[in-house]
């Protein structure tokens, strides 16, 4: 029985560290998207303004085809 319990004691501050650094790893995941999110709305108007630009050069490129065509 005390054999045991040496091993107890003896494992139990290395599981602790485990659950310690599983919960420092949980926190900086959370941390990380939530750094996502907050980029998310600027993220997305970058978004739309490279779809709008390469829209907008489109348009031109098909109205030069078409002055070129007449």
């Amino acid at each position: 029985m005390e054999r045991l319990w040496a091993l107890f004691v003896v494992a139990l501050p290395l599981a602790d560290c485990g659950v310690a650094e599983t919960g420092a790893s949980a926190g900086n995941a959370a941390e990380s998207a939530a750094q996502q999110a907050a980029r998310a709305p600027a993220t997305q108007d970058q978004v739309r303004q490279q779809i709008g630009a390469a829209d907008s050069q489109a348009t031109e490129q098909r109205r030069a085809a078409e002055a070129d065509a007449q």
